[in-house]
């Protein structure tokens, strides 16, 4: 008896044959799964996504400029007016940490990009290489890293002076031995691996060794180090900024604004508490996020 095709049975068909395609599978695609399955780091990477909102759309959510002094409104507590309340110039503390998120995460952002592409570019060369050239660049990182992070950042920026510029070079040489260490560590990994051999036993050239096959098989241990010294650049340069050889006022940064209520933290302690809040939930939110990350980029969970 000749099966009869409907309409109907056509539709079931066709969704039964989209299902039992096979779905293709990438590392990628992978390391995306074991992610999601990870609560804390969805957090982090939720928290992380508000902040990078508040930053873009910072002027629209502040609902004072950053700048403008009030002397009527000045030392006023936390309010429906003013949420986290006025500082002694009776500025907007709400605003001015709205839009220290800016200026936080886009400064975080440039130093650990430039300690990156610096440190982690010298890193690569020691992994890859290794022998002399390594011994050479590992013992001058040994030279550096001798000296606290945050001693050495604030020698550079006293040399150079405050500013965005002067304090993106501090962190990025202060950072730049462990981001060395941390890349080299990463192309160590793979560096003995079958298809490496593989590649050079074909004649492929060196440059395209490290950059065809080498940094992508390394880009996930890459890029956990990449998140966590965000936070570390954030911790930094707020550190720097309180202590006084940081950026200068009136930048509504989050270390500048805890430097300016410390005079007042018997008086007024809100005028430290909300730029802190700050500081902490964003460094947390890192962290989470590059804990996420480690997991689920490690080849031992798959």
């Amino acid at each position: 008896m000749a099966k009869i095709h409907t309409p109907a049975m056509e539709k079931i068909e066709k969704r039964n044959a989209k299902r039992k395609k096979p779905v293709k599978s990438t590392p990628t695609t992978e390391s995306w799964k074991r992610f999601k399955r990870n609560p804390t780091a969805l957090l982090g990477l939720f928290v992380v996504c508000i902040l990078i909102l508040v930053a873009i759309f910072a002027p629209l959510i502040a609902p004072f400029d950053y700048q403008k002094q009030d002397y009527a409104s000045m030392m006023q507590a936390p309010s429906m007016k003013h949420l986290f309340g006025t500082d002694q110039f009776g500025r907007d503390i709400f605003s001015r940490v709205i839009f220290g998120t800016r200026y936080s995460l886009v400064i975080a952002l440039f130093c650990t990009i430039a300690a990156f592409f610096s440190g982690g570019l010298l890193g690569i060369i020691a992994g890859y290489f290794g022998g002399i050239a390594d011994t050479i660049i590992m013992r001058i990182m040994d030279v550096f890293q001798s000296i606290p992070m945050i001693m050495m950042a604030m020698c550079i920026v006293a040399v150079l002076g405050n500013g965005i510029p002067q304090l993106v070079a501090a962190v990025m040489f202060a950072s730049m031995p462990t981001m060395a260490r941390s890349n080299r560590a990463a192309i160590l990994r793979v560096r003995g691996s079958d298809y490496i051999e593989s590649s050079e036993a074909i004649g492929v050239g060196q440059i395209r060794m490290i950059i065809k096959h080498m940094i992508p098989n390394a880009v996930g241990v890459m890029i956990i180090y990449f998140v966590g010294f965000l936070a570390v650049s954030i911790m930094m340069m707020s550190a720097m900024s309180y202590i006084g050889v940081g950026l200068s006022a009136p930048t509504p940064e989050w270390g500048l604004i805890l430097n300016d209520g410390k005079a007042y933290l018997t008086s007024a302690p809100y005028m430290m508490l909300f730029p802190a809040m700050m500081i902490m939930i964003t460094c947390f939110a890192f962290n989470l996020m590059g804990d996420g990350l480690r997991d689920a980029f490690d080849p031992r969970l798959k």
